[in-house]
């Protein structure tokens, strides 16, 4: 069974990580949380990105504030695909340092970005990376985005019935 390792620069990211984490649960992907530090941990940073295919992982998600090195850098290292979420941090400039950090990658070193603290859209993401070789993920998915389409046409009756 493939897995998503979740991980961050520090606990003070992990509100916004957990929409991925929750996502990941609730479409049936296995997913591992861990805390890597780009700047204060690089050891670890090494040795969980050079080790994370041989771990099980099929995709790595990396949330970081600021300078945010942490996915542009596991990236560097590891084969898997890499789902940058760029986290709007006390000390970031309104997240934009965050952003062009993780999406400004050179060639040949990608990391696919999604939006400001948009965690929960990287735990998608990566499920339906997953779902493309796994039918039961797939259906999940399937499922999922069928009550996204429900939710909308529920709102628009309701929105009908007031007007």
């Amino acid at each position: 069974m493939s897995k998503v390792a979740v991980i961050m620069g520090s606990t003070s990211d992990l509100p916004v990580m957990q929409d991925a984490i929750d996502i990941l649960k609730e479409l049936g992907v296995a997913v591992d949380v861990d805390i890597v530090s780009a700047h204060r941990t690089p050891e670890k940073l090494f040795s969980f990105s050079k080790s994370a295919y041989t771990n099980g992982y099929a995709v790595i998600i990396a949330g970081a504030g600021g300078a945010a090195h942490l996915p542009g850098m596991v990236a560097s290292l590891s084969p898997l695909p890499v789902i940058g979420v760029p986290v709007k941090s006390s000390n970031s400039i309104d997240g934009w340092d965050s952003i062009l950090s993780i999406l400004q990658m050179p060639g040949g070193v990608p990391v696919a970005t999604v939006a400001l603290n948009g965690a929960k859209n990287a735990g998608i993401l990566a499920a339906q990376i997953i779902g493309s070789s796994n039918s039961e993920i797939m259906n999940n998915i399937i499922s999922y985005k069928e009550g996204l389409k429900e939710k909308v046409i529920k709102g628009a009756e309701e929105v009908k019935k007031s007007f």
